[in-house]
Parts: C-alpha cells; structure tokens; sequence
C-alpha cells in the first residue's frame, strides 16, 4: 500500500493519518461547477433511449458514423459498428469540474477482463484519461476489468482506492445447497501490474476535495441488514458476513443542486449511504442517486417497500437504479417518484451543471 501526500489525487479526509478513526466532523466537500457520469458497464442497454433530463444517451447515428467497426461479411456493406455490450456489473466513468480543471475518475470496472475498456473504446473514451480507479468493494463484478485496464492507462502508479476488507475470499452458503465461492482479486496481480493500492476505511478525498469516497458507511436503518447468505474466509474457517463492510460509495457536491451519490452494489443499503453522504457533508440537499441498489431476489425483495418509502423522504430530484437493483425495485421507484426516476443503460451520461446564482436550491 502507498499513501498520496497532500498534492496528491487522492487524500484522507481532512489529512487525517491512516491510523486515527474520522470522529465525526463534518468534511469540507467542495462544490464543483459540473459532474458528469458515463455509464461504462451496466446490466442492459437500449440503444432507442430518448434524452431525458441530465441524462444524454448514446446517438444510433453517432454510433454508425464514429464508432469502431466489426467485419460482418454477410451485410452488403462488410461491416457494423462495434456497439457497447452489457454486462452483469458495474463501472462509470466520473469527470468534475472545478474552474478549469477537469478531472476523470472511473468507480468500478465490470465483471468481465475487457468489458470496461472494450467499452471505453467503443464509446471514445481513451482509458490513459483516467487519473485514479475507485473499486466500490471487492466482488468481481465490479473488480475484474482491471485486467483489461493493465497497459491501457496513461501513467504507471494508477491509484486505485479501496477499503481494506476488499481482498476477502468470500462466498454464498446456502443451507441445503453446495456453497459458491466468489472469485477474488489478487494483491500480488495488482502490485506486479504497476497499481499503486490505497486501502482506507475512512472517508477520502479526490482532486482538491472535488469529490468524497465514503469509505465505511454507518449502518443506521432498521431494515438494511445486508446480505445473509454471505460469508468471508477469516483465516482458520468461514465465517458470516453479511455486512460486507469494504462496501463504499462516491459523493460529489454540485454547486446550487445539491449531493450527487454513486453506488455499486448498494450492499451498505442505499439510505444508509445517502444518509452517511449526508452526514459526512453536512449538505441536506439530495439531487441525484445513481447505482445499484441491491434489491433483487428473494432476500431482498420484502424491503423495497421500506426503501421506496425513504426514498421518497429523501426526495432527490434523479433517481437512476442500475445493476443488481432489479426489476421489481425499479418499477416500484418509477411508480412512486416517476418525475425523478431515469432508465439507465450503458452509454448513457448524466450531466449535472451548477445553478445559477440566486437558483439554488436548500
């Protein structure tokens, strides 16, 4: 592990040293003048979305004119556009404006070795653009497109930011059923490729505090209790973990509107997380959630209820469920708040500019 000093682009909030816990203060989050979100791997893609809101999807047209092209010999033409695919897991690539500073973060990387590059090119995005990767937790569907990632950056030392439980072996057990170990990502892999790993369980800050990593998240409602079936290897045996600890979220400020929240699997619970992202800002105002929100199957599905109702306390004005949120759930969030709810799909970007002075919101 290499910690960045503080002209670095990643730092631990308010210069706290690794080893001394955040006690609760409120953390100077900087407003930033503009946050956009491309959605690099997602579940399903639709390439007939309309505009809608923030968010600007990718143009069939742009696509047939500008993308990569793959030979098809049996069209008259002999070739076709190398279109984004979807996957099983999560990656988006998040670039803030601050003045005239652009800085671009990717948060997660997919569940496949290429999906997240093979991606990146076919949206025209050059992955040597990236200054630092963000890994919400360790399961490998949002972890394993670092492989494809490895002599495609821009700079040797990468960082990468993640919580220190990340490198758990982990597994499903089911009473009755054969347990399913999930497969894990290799310290000694990222380290021969030239990452430079940052383990932190307390909240970071990236680029001139333009953006928070929440590290850790309080665990504080009464129906978000984790994942049941789920164990960690704890050295001597398996052991329960439901609460999959290393789960962490990305927070900007945008000026005028208010926090914008990015999850990965959600696994903390996602009012557990918007309500953190509250209190480590001390900004009341919520714009936009966007990320999974893991509520899909059987274990999940008798709290989406319990979630849409806090949701709609909440009251974001974009509401963007993605990946392991499944479908029930999202209905159920476009039924309840269908003037904040956006479909997502790859290729899609959500764009948020600040106010206008005197448009600011609470």
């Amino acid at each position: 592990m290499c910690d960045h000093d503080e002209q670095g682009p990643v730092t631990p909030a308010e210069a706290l040293p690794a080893n001394l816990e955040w006690q609760g203060e409120v953390l100077g989050l900087e407003p930033v003048d503009e946050l956009s979100v491309l959605t690099v791997c997602d579940n399903a893609i639709d390439l007939l979305l309309p505009d809608e809101g923030p968010a600007t999807r990718m143009p069939v047209a742009w696509m047939l004119r500008q993308a990569p092209m793959l030979q098809a010999p049996t069209l008259a033409e002999g070739e076709v556009p190398d279109a984004p695919l979807a996957q099983h897991g999560f990656s988006a690539l998040v670039e803030v404006r601050k003045g005239q500073r652009v800085s671009r973060v990717l948060f997660d990387t997919g569940v496949t070795p290429t999906g997240c590059a093979d991606n990146l090119r076919r949206l025209g995005r050059d992955p040597a653009d990236i200054e630092v990767i963000v890994c919400s937790h360790g399961h490998y569907d949002h972890a394993t497109g670092l492989s494809g990632l490895i002599g495609r950056l821009g700079r040797a030392n990468l960082p990468v930011l993640i919580h220190p439980e990340f490198w758990n072996r982990r597994r499903q057990y089911i009473p009755g059923r054969e347990p399913v170990e999930i497969p894990t990502t290799s310290r000694r892999a990222l380290d021969e490729a030239g990452f430079d790993v940052i383990e932190r369980r307390q909240p970071s800050f990236l680029h001139d505090r333009s953006l928070l990593i929440t590290g850790e998240v309080d665990r504080i409602t009464g129906f978000e209790k984790g994942f049941p079936t789920h164990q960690a290897w704890r050295g001597t045996g398996w052991e329960p973990d439901p609460l999959i600890l290393d789960d962490q979220a990305l927070i900007a400020n945008v000026a005028g509107l208010g926090l914008v929240v990015l999850t990965g699997c959600g696994h903390a619970g996602v009012i557990n997380i918007c309500r953190y992202a509250q209190r480590l800002t001390g900004v009341t105002k919520l714009h936009a959630v966007i990320g999974g929100f893991h509520l899909t199957g059987p274990l999940f599905e008798p709290i989406i209820g319990d979630t849409v109702d806090a949701l709609e306390q909440l009251a974001p004005d974009v509401i963007v469920p993605a990946h392991c949120t499944g479908w029930k759930a999202t209905h159920a969030i476009a039924r309840r708040l269908p003037g904040a709810f956006i479909q997502n799909c790859v290729g899609t970007t959500f764009r948020f500019t600040a106010a206008p002075a005197g448009l600011t919101g609470p």
